[in-house]
């Protein structure tokens, strides 16, 4: 925290008077971006409302309007079709994390996820089974895409509950409503999560890599604020926190010697 401290003073005085900014972000950045914002508005004096959803939706949204200043999205794709439709600064565009997804089920669970790994799914005890909505949630495509790729997609389909992005599948595993989910790892290492439950990691090559990026919306009033936003969060010390909740960072080689492009 000291070094975040000593990293954000020089700013201070440029904040004093900023408006509050709006950041639209993807769910899953619902743990870690809070943080973020806390320990930014501390030192700068700038407020940041934060609104999450699925990057689908919340790219419809922007579209039809609403007054976002940055767009934080679980897909880089979602970002880039605003630049080609004129609603955001091409200059701007920071690709800041790489997700990753898991199979996560409650504590009291008797499946075995690392011997069984996907095939837990098919176990007789689980009769629901949570997702993002793979139409409008990118965390939702690549479950789908993990299921196809283990080829139990079609013996599972018809246990599938869809929320409308993936904080809420996670609610749905979490409050009983579905006996396992496919959820980022962000939620399943935040702390309303962390301890449970249980998960296994999805092999990256069983779905597309969820590289995520953050775009400075044209229409924003607060330009530079917003700018100076995104700048914070290729701190180290930014980038350290979104390790924490499993992020990987681009160009970053996995454990496995996977190097993420």
């Amino acid at each position: 925290m000291r070094k975040l401290l000593a990293l954000l003073l020089p700013f201070a005085a440029v904040f004093a008077t900023a408006q509050e900014i709006t950041v639209a972000a993807a769910a899953d950045m619902s743990a870690a971006l809070p943080q973020l914002v806390e320990a930014y508005t501390k030192i700068t004096g700038q407020t940041v409302k934060l609104s999450f959803g699925a990057s689908g939706n919340l790219t419809n949204q922007i579209r039809n309007g609403a007054p976002f200043d940055v767009f934080f999205s679980a897909d880089e794709e979602y970002p880039q079709q605003l630049i080609a439709e004129g609603l955001a600064s091409k200059d701007t565009l920071h690709r800041y994390a790489v997700g990753r997804l898991v199979l996560w089920v409650p504590a009291d669970s008797p499946l075995d996820l690392s011997k069984l790994g996907m095939q837990a799914l098919l176990d007789p005890s689980v009769k629901k089974i949570s997702i993002a909505n793979p139409a409008t949630a990118p965390y939702g495509r690549a479950a789908a895409a993990a299921l196809r790729h283990f080829e139990i997609y079609d013996r599972v389909s018809s246990r599938l509950v869809l929320g409308e992005n993936v904080s809420q599948a996670a609610q749905f595993v979490e409050s009983g409503n579905a006996q396992a989910a496919l959820i980022a790892l962000s939620h399943a290492l935040a702390p309303a999560m962390k301890g449970k439950g249980r998960y296994w990691t999805v092999p990256l090559d069983a779905y597309p890599t969820l590289n995520q990026a953050a775009v400075v919306l044209s229409k924003s009033k607060q330009q530079d604020a917003a700018r100076r936003f995104l700048d914070f969060l290729r701190s180290p010390e930014a980038t350290s926190l979104l390790t924490t909740y499993g992020f990987s960072l681009p160009a970053e080689k996995h454990s496995n010697g996977e190097r993420v492009k």
